[in-house]
This record gives structure tokens, C-alpha cells and sequence, in this order.
């Protein structure tokens, strides 16, 4: 467990606190309100450490979350191609902190401002603020990106271009419930499921072809 996300919470956390504080010296009833809030908050900003598969041709999950979708399309941004998409709901009960799909070198980061709407519409991967991010090896490039939702409002960043990640490292969180999607070659088998639960870092979502 890092200390890295609960410091992202660290305003939250002292603001919960406070009002625990104050408003406990006029009702136990606000006080225990306000220490479930703020343990509710802790739970939401946990980062257990996780075990990634050393298999080189395995990809994982890049988030937490409920596999929402898998479907073909064009990724216009990176790979300007085909790719198969694996999209990713994170409830506010899921680890937000995302994680690298594969080992590999950060080629490409941007972040695009937008809306917020709920996380499970459709529409929310071309409308909504996100970051998209571009992780390199000599087997494939993966791109990944973070959406936000109507709660989650902020994009976290860890890593940047040129920086060398391995597989399960983590590279950055969304605050709150969010999609993350995983961009990947048509050439991969994918190993899930729409409704399937992934752990970030850990779950295997698809396999490259043997070299």
C-alpha cells in the first residue's frame, strides 16, 4: 500500500476531519457522520500493491472496474488504425489508481478538457475531460485513456513521455467513478468479458501472438 493517492486525498481528509471535529462538539450524531465520510474517503483512495504476470505477451487491466464494452473501431489519436477497445467502469467502490498495461516506455501524454458525464454513457469517451496515454515495448504500443464521470473531476498524472514503467506500475488515478479504456492491436486475443470484474495491474485482458 502507497502513500502516493492518500496524498491526493490529503485536503479531503483534513476538511472531513475538521468538520468531525467542530460539528462533534454539538452532536455525536454529525461527529459519527462526518468519521464515516472520512473512512469512506480513506477506502476510496486505497492502493494495495499488486502482482503483475510476467508473461511478456500478457496485457492487464490498466484500472479497477467492471469490463463495459469490447468492441472495434479506429483510434485516431496514437495509432491512427483499427483497434480492439476495452472499456472499464470504475464504480466509486473500485481502486482508481491505473496501472501499466504492459512494460514498456511512456511515448505519448496528453490531457483534453471536456465534460462530465456519467462515466457508463456511450458517448462519454469522445465527450468528456480525459488523458490519453501511448506505453511502448517492442512487442506493441497500448494506448490507454482516462474519462472522467460526473463525480470524478480530476485527472492525476505520476508519469511522464519518456519515462519506463514496468507492467503494473502505476502511472497516475481519477478521483471518484471514471472509465478507462484500453486501446489494443487486433492481432491480441482478448481474455475477458463484458460484465467481467478486473483488477488493475493484475487481470490479464488480452494476449499478443507469440514472436
Amino acid at each position: 500500500m502507497r502513500l502516493q493517492a492518500f496524498w491526493e486525498a490529503r485536503w479531503i481528509l483534513a476538511f472531513l476531519a475538521l468538520l468531525a471535529i467542530v460539528f462533534g462538539l454539538f452532536s455525536a450524531w454529525a461527529f459519527w457522520f462526518f468519521v464515516l465520510l472520512l473512512l469512506c474517503t480513506i477506502a476510496f483512495f486505497r492502493d494495495p500493491d499488486r502482482a503483475a504476470p510476467v508473461d511478456p505477451n500478457v496485457i492487464v487491466a490498466a484500472a479497477d472496474g467492471t469490463v463495459m464494452d469490447i468492441v472495434e473501431l479506429d483510434e485516431n489519436e496514437v495509432l491512427k488504425n483499427k483497434t480492439r477497445r476495452v472499456g472499464i467502469f470504475l464504480s466509486i467502490f473500485d481502486v482508481h489508481t491505473n496501472r501499466a498495461p504492459i512494460d514498456g516506455r511512456v511515448i505519448y501524454r496528453q490531457h483534453w478538457p471536456g465534460l462530465f458525464l456519467d462515466a457508463r454513457r456511450p458517448d462519454c469517451s469522445e465527450k468528456n475531460e480525459s488523458m490519453t496515454w501511448a506505453f511502448k515495448n517492442t512487442r506493441a504500443t497500448i494506448v490507454v485513456r482516462q474519462i472522467t464521470g460526473a463525480i470524478a473531476r480530476r485527472i492525476v498524472a505520476w508519469a511522464n513521455v519518456g519515462d519506463e514503467l514496468k507492467k503494473g506500475e502505476r502511472f497516475g488515478m481519477i478521483r471518484f467513478g471514471s472509465r478507462t479504456e484500453l486501446y489494443l492491436p487486433l492481432s491480441a486475443t482478448v481474455l475477458v468479458n463484458v460484465g467481467d470484474h478486473v483488477a488493475g495491474g493484475a487481470t490479464p485482458v488480452a494476449r499478443l501472438p507469440n514472436e
